[in-house]
């Protein structure tokens, strides 16, 4: 009877370690950094002049995608200078992404 305790025991403990090696197994999913432009600012919004000023901490080269509601890229840029010149696009809602150095930011831009 010792015997029959000692192998149930035995074999409920193979049993937990495989099922919490099984779960050690599975990919944990990745943690994103937090990678945003620090200090960014934005002015400007609404543009109503046709240009938009994007300062930073580092205020370093930055390259600058903007997207319409659908998706559509419009423009992609780079810029040395606080100043965008965006009186080519149309009145509108539009999503801009700022890259400096390894971080990037987007943020909602609406032209009047």
């Amino acid at each position: 009877m010792t015997k029959n305790y000692f192998y149930i025991t035995l074999l409920l403990a193979i049993f937990f370690t495989s099922s919490a090696v099984a779960q050690d197994s599975k990919q944990t999913p990745k943690i994103q950094e937090n990678t945003s432009i620090e200090g960014l600012n934005l002015y400007p919004n609404p543009v109503t002049t046709g240009k938009v000023y994007i300062t930073s901490k580092n205020d370093l080269e930055k390259e600058i995608i903007i997207f319409d509601v659908l998706g559509k890229k419009v423009l992609q840029t780079m810029i040395t200078t606080k100043e965008l010149n965006v009186s080519n696009l149309s009145p509108g809602v539009y999503i801009i992404k700022i890259t400096e150095e390894n971080a990037t930011s987007s943020r909602k831009l609406i032209i009047r």
